[in-house]
């Protein structure tokens, strides 16, 4: 999965249409470009693609104030059910996302009702604390299955980023339990969802 991809579908149907300079800026407002390496190049190719994969559909095109015309993009059916595939597979898989990912999940979460964020991030509880008993168990055997000594410290690493990360996320499944933050079947408009 690609963080871009997830951003830049969010992005479009957050808006309901926008055009790639308008994804970009919302971006980095979001500092997407330090957390999740999102360069101006991206988004643009992003774009293009998910419009060849039908995806995305070209709905306008508007004359750019002092450069080349700015094409707006809509999300069409396939691109919202590639959206919430995308987006519950970034917060429920502890083991296949890139922090990258993450970011671009709880970002967007608000766009998905509270109890399936809940649901869908205690799955990633479970593969996180099955990693710490994993790293846990290896740090405290290396040495036995004729490693180098030292080669406990990469396990040992392991096990600190994944407590580390257990711990946040226990965190953040209370804040949601407790109400916290408008999600997408609360009252009110939650972050990133689509204008009605």
């Amino acid at each position: 999965m690609s963080a871009t991809r997830l951003l830049v579908l969010g992005v479009v149907r957050m808006y309901g249409k926008a055009h790639g300079y308008q994804v970009r800026r919302e971006l980095l407002t979001w500092s997407a470009d330090k957390w999740a390496n999102i360069q101006p190049g991206s988004v643009y190719h992003a774009l293009k693609k998910m419009t060849a994969e039908k995806l995305l559909e070209q709905v306008e095109v508007e004359p750019g104030e002092s450069g080349p015309d700015r094409t707006a993009y809509r999300v069409t059916e396939a691109g919202e059910t590639e959206f919430h595939v995308l987006l519950s597979h970034a917060l429920s898989s502890g083991r296949h996302t890139t922090g990258a990912e993450m970011g671009a999940a709880i970002t967007l979460m608000t766009t998905l009702p509270r109890k399936q964020v809940i649901g869908l991030l205690r799955h990633r509880v479970f593969q996180l604390e099955t990693d710490v008993r994993s790293a846990s168990l290896l740090a405290g055997q290396s040495d036995s299955w004729g490693q180098p000594a030292h080669i406990r410290e990469l396990f040992r690493s392991w096990e600190m980023h994944a407590e580390t990360s257990l711990s946040w996320l226990r965190q953040l499944i209370e804040r949601l339990e407790a109400g916290e933050y408008v999600m997408a079947d609360d009252p009110g408009r939650s972050f990133g969802q689509p204008p009605q």
